[in-house]
């Protein structure tokens, strides 16, 4: 996997510059979602973020490095959230759990989600890449999981469904996200998630049926 980029921080005490960025995080999220990217300043941040705009170039240098926080924190949700199956395992079981683990954080970080992929084409040409890099980093958690259900005899397919699913997986968390509105009419999260898992796996385990 690809190394977090830095992002500069003049204060060096690693806790304080979490809750900071943490806090800066959940204030450009609001302020992106109502505003833009490009219509946002960093003082609108920092008044929004509950300090003033000195405090605020201590954690950060641009605009952008918000931004790309705000991008990264779902990869770091995800990846944390993943992390704690079993992936040794190689069950449908873990497989299933990995998927209500995604959209579950599809759900809590709907805000972000949805700037990221808004004002994601505000980032640089050197930021943007990262970004993207990430997205196919919590793909290829999936095809990990995929490849251990295979492995065990979970699972019948081959390498190219087993890549496809993946994207299946993610696009279909993505959903939640970008539908909620609507989808929430009929599911809940929960029925979301089951009713999809379902499409998902049924649709490639067919022999096992």
């Amino acid at each position: 996997m690809g190394q977090k980029r830095e992002i500069y921080a003049s204060v060096k005490d690693e806790a304080l510059i979490k809750k900071r960025r943490s806090q800066m995080i959940k204030g450009a999220v609001l302020l992106f979602k109502q505003k833009g990217f490009h219509r946002t300043t960093t003082r609108e941040i920092a008044e929004a973020s509950g300090f003033s705009i000195g405090t605020l170039y201590e954690y950060i240098r641009t605009k952008e490095d918000v931004l790309y926080l705000v991008c990264d924190s779902i990869y770091d949700e995800v990846s944390m959230r993943l992390s704690s199956i079993d992936q040794e395992q190689g069950t449908l079981a873990s497989l299933k759990l990995g998927i209500r683990h995604y959209f579950k954080v599809i759900d809590d970080m709907q805000d972000e989600v949805l700037v990221m992929y808004q004002e994601a084409k505000a980032l640089s040409q050197d930021a943007l890449p990262y970004v993207l890099q990430k997205e196919m980093e919590m793909v290829e958690m999936f095809e990990r999981l995929i490849e251990r259900c295979v492995d065990n005899g979970e699972l019948a397919i081959g390498k190219a469904h087993q890549h496809l699913l993946a994207h299946n997986i993610f696009v279909q968390g993505q959903m939640w996200g970008f539908r909620r509105w609507a989808l929430k009419k009929i599911y809940s999260l929960d029925e979301y998630i089951e009713l999809q898992t379902d499409l998902l796996i049924s649709g490639v385990n067919l022999e096992h049926v």
